[in-house]
C-alpha cells in the first residue's frame, strides 16, 4: 500500500475496503438485521476508521469494531459496553471531553489520543482470523506511518492487538526486541528507530468478560492510560461536570 499524506486521505479509502469476504458479508448482514434496541437506526455497516486527532501523541490499539457498536455508529469503540468502559476511563484521566460515547456526532473529543484497531470490520463472534488481521495490516501500517512524527506512546488492549502492533512497527522499521516481548497487563516495551523511542504499554482488553469478572478494573485501566499520557508529555484536561 502506498503511503498516505494525511489521515483523512487514508480514512477515505479505508471505508471503501471490501478485501475480506467473510467480514464484508457479516458487517452488512448485521447492518440489515440490526438489534431490536437499534431497529430504528441506520447502521454504518462499513470498515470503521480510527478516531482522534491526526497529531496524537498516544495511540490506543484495540481489536476490531463491535457488531452493534462501531459497526452501527461508524466510530471506533462507540455505542457498546466495551467502549463505555474505555471512554469513561479516558474522561476520568482527562483525555476525553465526555464520559460516554453514543454516536459519531455526540461531540466527543479526544485530547492527544487516537484510537484504532488492527482489524477495521466487525468480525463474527468478535474473532477475526489471522488471515483477516494480516490482510488488514496494510491499513494499520499506513495509519501508524502518518502518526509517527508526533507519536510517543501506544496503549495496546489485549494480546491480539499487542502482536499486531509489534508487527506493524517492525514493518515500519522500528527495532523490536527479539524474542518479541510477551503481552501482559502492565507490560511495557521500548522500540527504537533513528534515535527516537516509543513505549508500548499493555492492558487487558476492555471486553465485557474482563470488566464484568474484575480481571480489568477501572483503576487498572486508568493507571495504564495515565502512564502512557505522562510518557507522551500530555497535560490532560481534567474532567469537568457536563450535562448528559
Amino acid at each position: 500500500m502506498v503511503g498516505y499524506p494525511t489521515i483523512a486521505a487514508l480514512d477515505a479509502d479505508l471505508v471503501e475496503c471490501r478485501a475480506c469476504p467473510r467480514l464484508v458479508e457479516w458487517r452488512e448482514q448485521v447492518a440489515r438485521d440490526k438489534r431490536a434496541a437499534f431497529a430504528d437506526q441506520t447502521y454504518w455497516g462499513r470498515p470503521v476508521p480510527g478516531f482522534g486527532p491526526a497529531d496524537a501523541r498516544v495511540v490506543i490499539l484495540g481489536l476490531a469494531p463491535a457488531a452493534h457498536g462501531g459497526n452501527r455508529t461508524g466510530r471506533m469503540f462507540t455505542g457498546d459496553q466495551s467502549g463505555d468502559v474505555l471512554f469513561r476511563a479516558l474522561y476520568d484521566v482527562g483525555l476525553a471531553s465526555r464520559p460516554t460515547a453514543v454516536s459519531a456526532d455526540d461531540g466527543m473529543r479526544l485530547h492527544g489520543v487516537r484510537m484504532t484497531a488492527p482489524v477495521h470490520c466487525a468480525p463474527p463472534q468478535n474473532k477475526p482470523t489471522v488471515a483477516e488481521r494480516d490482510r488488514c495490516a496494510a491499513w494499520l501500517d499506513a495509519e501508524l506511518a502518518v502518526l509517527q512524527p508526533t507519536l510517543r506512546s501506544v496503549v495496546v488492549l489485549g494480546a491480539f492487538g499487542w502482536q499486531a502492533g509489534l508487527r506493524a512497527f517492525a514493518d515500519l522499521g522500528w527495532i523490536v526486541d527479539r524474542p518479541r516481548p510477551k503481552f501482559a497487563h502492565g507490560a511495557r516495551t521500548v522500540i527504537r528507530r533513528d534515535g527516537k523511542e516509543l513505549v508500548i504499554f499493555g492492558s487487558y482488553h476492555v471486553s465485557q468478560h474482563n470488566t464484568f469478572t474484575g480481571r480489568l478494573t477501572p483503576t487498572m485501566l486508568e493507571d495504564v492510560l495515565t502512564a502512557a499520557a505522562e510518557h507522551a508529555g500530555l497535560s490532560p484536561e481534567r474532567p469537568v461536570a457536563i450535562d448528559e
